[in-house]
């Protein structure tokens, strides 16, 4: 996606000028499309390749609040404001990445700015074409944190072998199949795993597997355990409708009923939302 720096419309006050300038973090940068605020410095960040977070899609700070997980590039800044510096509100943070977001008519998608109100946000949306980037600002002086991910869908690297491995080895493989959120439909993108296991099951037809569902902790425990029973027996089919016999596969759904990670997370979350190949 094609890189647009924000020039943030500043409006500090009474700034010292000979406030002591923070040093950044060993290793950190600014996300080339925003400029910092004057007078902080980034005290951390963090960047992985492939990353799943959880942005609120409406105006409320409610755990119940509506979400969507977005998968890609993750971008995580910590920003503080210097020693000696004078000080910067949350609304004045707030209202300048809000002006900014607005100026290059990204989208808003959620959003809480109160006053004296810990938990405020914003969540906002940029596309060009296919592309999308999502943001996530939050405030309290002296800091304010901003969360970024450039969606794309997770290069396809494990191959027939490499699950066949892990079944003789651990006796379970997971794998990350993407499905359509609250449903069974697999997504496009998850087709070339599925084509993989097609061909392990093709290539070694002594092989019997059981096909185990697995989700997150948000929602209803008995629709999780049910949506991911689903899951389990749409993987089934898909193979199944590759000629891969009935007989030699069985599915189940757990819900989330065994996490492998922590589900406060974002990232915790994402990793206990998987399908687990069973060596049976």
């Amino acid at each position: 996606m094609k890189r647009i720096l924000l020039l943030l419309s500043y409006c500090l006050i009474g700034v010292t000028l000979a406030a002591a300038q923070g040093e950044d973090a060993e290793g950190c940068k600014d996300h080339p499309m925003f400029n910092r605020m004057p007078h902080f410095h980034l005290s951390e960040c963090d960047l992985k390749e492939f990353d799943a977070y959880s942005f609120t899609v409406e105006n409320s700070t409610e755990e119940s609040a509506k979400r969507t997980t977005v998968e890609g590039k993750f971008y995580h800044y910590t920003y503080l404001l210097d020693e000696g510096a004078s000080e910067v509100s949350d609304l004045q943070i707030f209202r300048n990445f809000e002006n900014a977001l607005k100026s290059i008519h990204a989208t808003i998608v959620g959003k809480v700015v109160e006053s004296g109100n810990s938990y405020s946000f914003i969540c906002a949306k940029i596309a060009n074409g296919t592309n999308e980037t999502w943001i996530k600002v939050e405030a309290s002086a002296p800091e304010y944190q901003l969360t970024i991910v450039e969606k794309e869908a997770m290069v396809q690297v494990i191959r027939a072998t490499d699950i066949l491995a892990a079944l003789n080895a651990d006796g379970y493989i997971a794998l990350d199949i993407l499905f359509d959120n609250g449903k069974s439909t697999i997504k496009p993108e998850s087709q070339p795993i599925i084509a993989e296991l097609e061909r392990l099951l093709s290539e070694n037809p002594a092989l019997k597997v059981s096909i185990e569902g697995h989700t997150d902790n948000v929602g209803d425990a008995a629709k999780n355990k049910q949506l991911s029973e689903q899951r389990a027996n749409a993987v089934a089919s898909a193979l199944t409708g590759k000629g891969i016999g009935k007989q030699r596969l069985s599915t189940a759904g757990w819900g989330a009923e065994k996490p492998v990670a922590d589900n406060r997370t974002a990232e915790g979350r994402a990793k206990n939302r998987r399908v687990e190949i069973v060596k049976r």
